[in-house]
């Protein structure tokens, strides 16, 4: 418990402290027009209240990320907390907050623009590709997730079937309307539910009489128990949304188009990134405490087949009560629901971006938005887990993109770009061990040493290349 405890004072911590001084080092100006005014089309850019803003962004970066992600990654044992904790204060944060500014600063331009400003025009066609592919991974995974879960809590004349055609409509409504008219309206009620699910577990946590076995005494090494789930690189891509997530870069462009003032950017930005961290803390000492122990856990996951959603189930049901329990799953519903309709949007204004299609019509939001839509009804029909095994690199690998370009900003702008540039180079060792180690055919299936060395030796190389290049006074361009 004194550990658990320890964790969340810690993140409190981290947004007052390292907030505030991720905010300095980027250098606010709260006199500077935003985007939202100077931008202005009722549909993009619109000035919405700041905890409208707040309660989008939160759930935009949420989704099933920092449930599922945390109760998979805990199985890795104590060093989860550790990751969670430092991961949200030194990376997650900074990534969500530096990359939202440098789309204020560009009058609110999409994550492609922002990285190909910084890093190239290669990396900008590359990242193009990158991120309009991962928006719409997320929007068929997003689909397939919520409507599984409300199938198994409605009459079978309400079917999976039924609730994937009913979600893919809405997500099309949510892609194409204004985002006053539905998404600022409804989130509010959502991200109420979510954090309700949260304080609630939290509680039962802190003052229910349960024990929360972390098991530090024993060492951070995994609780897996066998050669293939180190806990390096493999937690830190299994724990994403709750620690630092690539995709996060991608929603908060939409969000700094309806953001009022630069001094909002941290409550906002910092503090959604830093929510959802308490979100995963609070499910992964939930899932230890509520099985009894790591080796519990295992035991629960691999005997249920729902596995992670099958859990979540009872222990809101079993925590909360019925009612309680109810609004909890209601939360982890619209959690994923309200990450991939904003998916969605977000690879239409990166296409609409880079294709210089204009979004005030209807039709012209139609046009840039039906190949998307297509597209991810064909992904829809693979098999989910290959979808949600690529996912989860591709959004850390995202993540890379996005701290080494905010490195080359924050450098060529004469600020402390270390901030972002330590993160930038942990993270791309993490994601080239992964890919390296993790088995065929997701990955190459090296041994854990090469694999490890090999990603070393890539980010010293890139590391060396980006000091060369901002050495002689260069834009940190990586390809050609």
């Amino acid at each position: 418990m004194t550990a658990f405890a320890l964790s969340l004072v810690a993140l409190v911590a981290g947004y007052i402290v390292y907030g505030k001084f991720a905010e300095r080092v980027f250098g606010i100006d709260p006199a500077r027009a935003m985007p939202s005014e100077t931008g202005r089309d009722g549909v993009d850019f619109v000035p919405l209240p700041t905890w409208r803003v707040f309660l989008i962004q939160f759930l935009n970066i949420a989704g099933l990320g920092p449930i599922f992600g945390a109760i998979m990654g805990v199985m890795f044992g104590p060093a989860a907390f550790l990751w969670i904790v430092f991961g949200t204060i030194f990376a997650g944060a900074v990534h969500d907050f530096i990359s939202a500014m440098m789309s204020v600063r560009g009058g609110g331009i999409s994550l492609p623009e922002i990285v190909g400003n910084e890093l190239g025009a290669g990396v900008r066609q590359t990242m193009r590709l990158f991120s309009m592919a991962l928006l719409i991974l997320v929007g068929a995974v997003f689909v397939i997730t919520p409507a599984g879960l409300l199938s198994s809590m409605t009459p079978d004349a309400f079917g999976t079937g039924f609730w994937i055609g009913a979600i893919f409509l809405y997500y099309v409504l949510a892609t194409l309307l204004p985002v006053d008219k539905l998404i600022a309206r409804f989130y509010p009620l959502f991200g109420f539910a979510l954090l309700f699910m949260a304080a609630g577990m939290l509680f039962v946590l802190l003052f229910g009489g349960h024990d929360i076995p972390v098991g530090f005494s024993d060492g951070l090494g995994s609780r897996y128990g066998d050669a293939s789930h180190p806990v390096f690189p493999m937690m830190f891509v299994s724990i994403a949304c709750g620690a630092i997530s690539g995709f996060h870069a991608t929603q908060s462009p939409m969000m700094a188009r309806c953001l009022k003032n630069e001094r909002l950017a941290r409550p906002v930005f910092y503090g959604a990134m830093v929510a959802e961290g308490f979100v995963a803390l609070v499910w992964a000492a939930a899932a230890i405490a509520f099985t009894g122990g790591y080796d519990a856990l295992r035991g629960f996951m691999a005997a249920n087949p729902g596995g992670a959603g099958a859990l979540v189930k009872e222990i809101s049901v079993g925590w909360l009560g019925a009612a309680g329990g109810l609004l909890a799953i209601l939360g982890v519903v619209a959690a994923p629901i309200t990450t991939g309709d904003t998916a969605l949007r977000s690879a239409r204004l990166i296409a609409a971006d880079f294709l210089h299609i204009g979004q005030q019509s209807i039709l012209r939001r139609l046009l840039v938005s039906v190949p998307i839509f297509a597209l991810t009804a064909l992904l829809m029909t693979i098999d989910f887990n290959v979808l949600w095994r690529y996912f989860a690199w591709s959004n850390q690998t995202l993540a890379v993109f996005t701290l080494w370009a905010a490195s080359a900003y924050l450098r060529r702008s004469g600020r402390f770009y270390a901030i972002t540039m330590i993160p930038a180079m942990f993270m791309t060792t993490v994601c080239t061990a992964y890919i390296l180690f993790a088995p065929r055919p997701e990955g190459f299936g090296l041994t854990w040493h090469t694999a490890t060395g090999i990603a070393l030796c890539v980010t010293t190389a890139v590391s060396a290349l980006f000091a060369r290049l901002i050495r002689v006074g260069q834009r940190a361009t990586l390809l050609p």
